[in-house]
């Protein structure tokens, strides 16, 4: 039997009723052949096939941005225009935003290099590279239409109820084995589309292991990671209707996020107003008093009321 919180039963009901009906972000295949016509189409491909052009693997050692051999629509589905699937439809009118993360205002071009260090692995763009124009151009096309600062129903990967239990990696092995070993592979590794060295990256993504995001990436975190699964996976699926049970994709969440991955430096700095720090960030110092296994695999309620608390 399923232990969920009212709260997020509520959110998950809310969330899945205000999908977008009119879901259909543009396409880049439209634009003319003009300057801006082929930097958009220039951003899709980096986006598509980052390793191809920015990854580690590149013939050109300066254009080796990207420490990994991911995509970003590894995280970001279909070019970043699948719904409820990370998309960047309507991102381009939140920036400048204040980001908690930083403790300051962010640009978009700040967002984009997050990214870069953390879910790539790599080192920020430079803001004049051609590279940076096109991810932020391509942005921008992508939130086409939407009236700045408005909500857009699809954005995120939706929300799930939580559990009332910590969410338990053992359990997770058991549902990844069969659900998510076949495309991902035993080991979480992933499986390439050729050889180690060719640039030609992944078939499916590694999930863990040294050419995968690292602890200071957004998808580290159990909720973004949980909610991610539950939406998407396995590969195909939607928010309104999944294959997996909300149990198994905390739980799938929770092996995942358990497993070694690359360790970045400076974490500590990360959130400097404590008391915005997400409860799942799986990294100290925290405002709270909850051992950093719950931080990592749930419950959050307490830790949510114990912050209320305190405020």
């Amino acid at each position: 039997m399923r232990r969920l919180s009212l709260i997020g039963f509520v959110a998950a009901l809310i969330v899945t009723t205000a999908s977008a009906a009119d879901w259909a972000p543009p396409s880049a295949d439209k634009l003319p052949g003009d300057a801006w016509g082929e930097l958009v189409r220039f951003g899709q491909h980096l986006t598509n096939q980052t390793y191809a052009i920015i990854g580690p693997e590149v013939a050109d050692a300066e254009k080796r941005y990207a420490g990994n051999n991911l995509s970003c629509q590894n995280c970001h589905l279909d070019g970043g225009a699948k719904e409820f699937g990370l998309p960047f439809v309507g991102v381009f009118g939140d920036f400048p935003q204040y980001r908690a993360r930083e403790g300051e205002v962010g640009t978009i071009e700040d967002r984009v290099n997050g990214c870069m260090t953390r879910s790539m692995n790599g080192r920020v763009l430079p803001l004049d590279s051609r590279e940076m124009k096109a991810f932020v151009a391509y942005i921008k096309f992508l939130s086409t239409g939407r009236p700045v600062g408005a909500a857009t129903p699809g954005r995120g990967a939706g929300s799930m109820p939580e559990l009332t239990r910590a969410a338990d990696p053992r359990a997770g092995a058991a549902a990844y084995a069969e659900n998510c070993a076949v495309c991902h592979g035993e080991d979480g590794h992933g499986k390439r589309r050729g050889a180690k060295g060719d640039a030609a990256g992944y078939a499916f993504p590694p999930l863990w292991g040294p050419d995968s995001f690292n602890n200071g990436a957004g998808m580290n975190r159990l909720i973004a990671a949980a909610n991610f699964i539950h939406a998407n996976m396995p590969f195909g699926v939607s928010l309104d209707h999944p294959q997996l049970t909300t149990d198994q994709a905390w739980d799938i969440g929770a092996f995942i996020v358990s497993r070694d991955r690359p360790q970045k430096a400076g974490l500590d700095g990360d959130f400097p107003v404590r008391s915005e720090k997400p409860v799942d960030a799986g990294y100290g110092p925290y405002l709270d008093k909850a051992p950093p296994e719950q931080h990592k695999f749930g419950p959050f309620t307490p830790i949510r009321d114990a912050l209320k608390a305190a405020k």
